[in-house]
């Protein structure tokens, strides 16, 4: 059997643009930091970037914006994903193969790089007691999409948590099956503090009918969110929604790396209130992140 580091990956796999650079980001090797945040506003890159002492590398393609740059010495990036986990496949394939595949060579590289990746992004509670303008991180996520299950995931996933989880909501089996995937212990770690909520997130596939919102259609199941919401096991409690922390947490534990999705809390789905100004909890956690990655 030919060794698959050795393989060439064809042009129509491992698409480069006329310059080289990574089809989606428009990124060259060496143009990213081995430490990276995710953000899904791409006006939220700037609101990052902004302190940092200075700015090397931006780039810009569709929805992908990256700067790369300093924060008190420490070498970071920062890129937006847009929102969904379909492009987090993008965005974490082409991130790892900026670091991992010979682009000149095509073939994937003897020593491989690890990512550290934190997601700093916006999210609903669902529980009253985790109140508007808080922060949220992690612990694991659950995927309520598909997107882990083109992908051999035996190894990463927590089936019995994901089982209780379709057992209690009695899940339709006409939608994919949850997946759980848990964050890098050593970054959980890292972010914690008091000021840090933990939990288990839930990553949907949208933001309207998945997540239980009403405007005009009906849904298929009008007790799935409160079901969802009462879902325990051994302790452990749904938490909050968004709609890209279990696919980086999957993609990432596939390709070797390491993340943590931290959340800024601007809505509390139990309680019906929106926050006042969620720019400023967005910035309080932009700010909290960078600090403790700099110690």
């Amino acid at each position: 059997m030919a060794d698959k580091k050795a393989i060439r990956i064809p042009e129509s796999e491992l698409i480069l643009d006329p310059e080289g650079r990574i089809y989606h980001l428009r990124l060259l090797p060496g143009e990213i930091a081995d430490t990276i945040i995710t953000v899904g506003d791409p006006d939220r890159v700037a609101m990052v970037s902004n302190y940092f002492d200075h700015i090397e590398v931006k780039a810009a393609h569709r929805e992908f914006i990256t700067h790369t740059g300093t924060y008190k010495g420490k070498r970071i990036s920062v890129i937006s994903s847009g929102i969904g986990v379909d492009n987090i496949d993008i965005v974490l394939n082409e991130l790892d193969a900026l670091v991992n595949i010979d682009f000149t060579t095509r073939s994937i590289k003897k020593d491989l790089s690890s990512l550290t990746i934190i997601r700093i992004g916006t999210s609903g509670s669902i529980q009253a007691t985790i109140p508007v303008d808080s922060f949220l991180m992690s612990h694991s996520a659950i995927g309520l999409d598909n997107l882990l299950h083109f992908y051999a995931t035996e190894d990463i996933l927590n089936r019995t948590l994901s089982e209780a989880f379709i057992k209690h909501t009695q899940w339709n089996k006409i939608n994919a099956t949850p997946y759980v995937v848990a964050a890098d212990e050593a970054l959980l770690r890292l972010f914690s503090s008091e000021k840090m909520h933990e939990g288990l997130t839930g990553t949907n596939v949208g933001f309207y009918g998945p997540q239980g919102r009403v405007l005009r259609l009906a849904l298929q199941d009008e007790t799935l969110q409160d079901k969802i919401a009462s879902f325990s096991y051994k302790g452990i409690r749904l938490t909050n929604f968004e709609m890209e922390t279990a696919a980086i947490y999957g993609l990432a534990k596939l390709l070797g790396h390491r993340a943590v999705s931290l959340n800024a809390i601007i809505a509390n789905r139990a309680q019906g209130t929106f926050s006042k100004d969620s720019m400023a909890t967005v910035d309080g956690l932009i700010q909290y992140t960078l600090d403790h990655l700099v110690g």
